[in-house]
This record gives structure tokens, sequence and C-alpha cells, in this order.
């Protein structure tokens, strides 16, 4: 079943977009995000993908392309990274209302200023409220998988909504790692042909992006909100469809040793395999420790992370992006919403991590574990701490 190579992620990604036979891909290229571009343009050159490569001005424009492009009925992609997402901001939330299946990868980076090129989280969180699903991939092989079910779900009759695949930037993007990349026949047995609800048409006209006063916009809103709540459901079925095909199966919400852990950690993206590391030492330490992945971003998984959370006296939250002037990191915030009237309640603590790509070894996830253990008293329990910094 597939082939077994070495590619650097970007590049992987690229092929496995390429697989999906899009029609269309608008592109920006920005560091991290620019070998995605460069590897489509080079195969719709080479003859290698018969799609439309349109060439942009910027990230503003990419994302405009392909609104117009999928509303056209086309399958189209587009990836970008950091300021680059933050251009394209004022057009990500009229993609979801439009009901349009984008599929994006977003090589997260750091946002300025300063001027950072390496990874952390700050561009995805504040597009956290555009309407999109956003899925997040811990290695290369992630990446590929995720990046092929996107348009599957994005597609989908009951879901057609842009899909975010976050792929962390250099940590992951840059790597070259064994990726097992299916055939061209398991990606067309897997994803079939893209079959518009409505589109742009000449001779069937139809209105998008219409014009609304308050008379009907709170209900419009109300109808994206159920669209995304709902879509849960498919990607389910999606990622139960993946499995069955290819072996490997994707949940909301995954764990690591965590059903007989007292305290556990979560982390998102490319940070997990590390945590991992950590946790296989403090566990020959005969701690009992264990880790929570959060895949699934939006439409965030209540339930699975109540169901795995049910049996832990305490639980560590990593964020790699800051909230100013909030109760915490973005992630630490939303799980403690997501569990505030639950009974029995872990005692959370957040940790912001990464910033900016700094390093975080086993010996600071060992090192995070260590120090909640010590909080008997739980007086630090609920507030957040930027791991590291030097003060």
């Amino acid at each position: 079943m597939g082939k077994r190579v070495g590619l650097e992620v970007t590049v992987a990604v690229a092929e496995a977009v390429a697989l999906c036979r899009i029609d269309m891909a608008g592109v920006y290229p920005i560091t991290p995000q620019s070998h995605i571009a460069e590897h489509l343009s080079n195969l719709v050159a080479d003859g290698k993908l018969d799609a439309e490569f349109v060439t942009v001005e910027s990230e503003h424009s990419a994302m405009s392309a392909v609104i117009g492009a999928a509303a056209a009925g086309a399958r189209v992609y587009t990836a970008t990274s950091s300021q680059g997402l933050m251009l394209m901001h004022e057009l990500l939330p009229i993609a979801s209302a439009m009901r349009l299946p984008i599929t994006m990868a977003i090589a997260n980076r750091a946002v300025s200023g300063p001027l950072n090129i390496l990874n952390d989280h700050s561009d995805i969180m504040p597009q956290r409220d555009a309407g999109w699903i956003a899925v997040f991939a811990e290695n290369g092989q992630e990446a590929v998988d995720l990046s092929i079910a996107a348009f599957k779900i994005a597609e989908h009759k009951d879901v057609m909504l842009p899909v975010s695949v976050n792929i962390d930037g250099f940590q992951l993007t840059h790597m070259v790692e064994p990726v097992i990349m299916p055939s061209q026949e398991e990606v067309d047995a897997f994803l079939p042909p893209f079959v518009p609800h409505a589109t742009l048409h000449p001779s069937r006209p139809v209105t998008m992006g219409a014009f609304s006063m308050s008379d009907y916009f709170t209900e419009i809103m109300k109808a994206k909100d159920e669209a995304i709540k709902n879509s849960k459901k498919v990607i389910l079925e999606v990622w139960d469809d993946w499995g069955r095909q290819f072996g490997r199966n994707y949940k909301p919400v995954e764990t690591y040793l965590a059903e007989d852990a007292d305290i556990l950690m979560l982390t998102m993206g490319s940070m997990g395999e590390t945590a991992k590391i950590a946790i296989d030492e403090l566990r020959g330490k005969g701690v009992k420790a264990g880790l929570i992945k959060l895949r699934l971003w939006r439409p965030f998984p209540f339930a699975e992370l109540a169901a795995v959370l049910k049996n832990a006296a305490q639980l560590i939250v990593t964020d790699r992006a800051v909230s100013f002037g909030g109760p915490g990191g973005p992630v630490f915030s939303e799980i403690k919403s997501a569990l505030f009237a639950q009974a029995n309640r872990p005692a959370i603590y957040n940790y912001i991590i990464g910033l900016g790509g700094r390093d975080v070894a086993v010996s600071d996830f060992v090192g995070m574990f260590e120090t909640v253990r010590a909080d008997k008293a739980k007086a630090k329990a609920d507030t957040y701490e930027f791991w590291g910094v030097r003060e």
C-alpha cells in the first residue's frame, strides 16, 4: 500500500495535493510555506498536474483567487503562513460564510513583531473564529494524510466549509521524513470527484456573498455556527474511511499512556513527539504521566476531551501563542472553558512554550511535570507561566 519515501514535508504535502487532482491553486510563497508553492508550480509546469497555478501578488489575492475559483466549481488549494495568513484574515470569514470547500495548509510561524520566521502558533490562533475547520499535524505522515482527507471533508455535501491543515513551520515543514505516499489509484478510490452544491455560471445565475441587513444577519451567523458544529460527524466518518483504507487512524483527541495517568499534558502539533519521550522517562521513574494530543481545533471536541480527563487529577496545557492580557494562552482558555462545568475537573496549569521557535527539550517537558507534581496545594492551578523565560 503506497510507497515509502524520504521527502521534505512541504514537498510531500504538495505531492499529496497533486494526487487530489486539484483544478486550481493560488499560492503566494512565504517562509516556511514557500516550498509547497514552489513544488506545486513545478508539478504544473512539468505537466505532472493538470491544474491552473495562478501567480498572485499577495496572500490577500491568493485567497481571493481561490474563493472565486471555488465559487465557479473548481477543486482549489492554497497555503500560507504568519503575516500572509494575517493578510488573508479579511477574507477567511467570507470563504466560510459562502460555504466554499477550500483546503489550505498553514505552515505555522510566529507573527511579527519583532520579525521572526520560526515556529509557534500565533498565526492560527487569531483565526479561531473565522468559521474554518482546523486540524493539526504532528509529523510528515500526518501532514500528507490530513491534507488528502481535508478535501473529502470540505467537499462533503453536509459540510461545504473550508479546512486548514496546520503544520509546524521548520520543525516539521523543512524536515526530511519517511512518508508512505499513496498511489493515484488509492487516492482516487478515497476521494471522489468534486460535485459542488452551487456554482457561478451565466446560464444558472445564483447569488453568492450577498448583502444582509440586521433582519437576517443573526440567523446567518447561527446557521454558520451550526454548520461547523455539525461538520464533526463528517470529519469522524472521513477519518474512519481513511483508517479502513490506509490503516492509519485519526481522532479529534488522541492519547498516549493516558488511561491510568494521574497527571496529563496536552499538546498540539509537532511538540507531542518530544513530550512522549519525556513521558516514557517519567514512567520509568514510576510517575503515572500521560499525553493528550488535540488534533481537531475547530469544531472543538468537547465530549472527547471530557472523557479523556475524567480520572486525571492534574492537567498541563501547553500553548505556543500568547493571549496578551488574557487569563492564559488561547488553548488553555479554551480547555478551561470546556471543563468549567465538569464535576471533579483536574487542576489545570498553563505553560506557554516554544515561542518564535525556541527549542523545548525533553528535559523541559520533564521539568513541567515535576513542577506541577510538586504543587500539592494546587496554588498555581488556573494560572499561566512563560516556561524558560529569562528574567
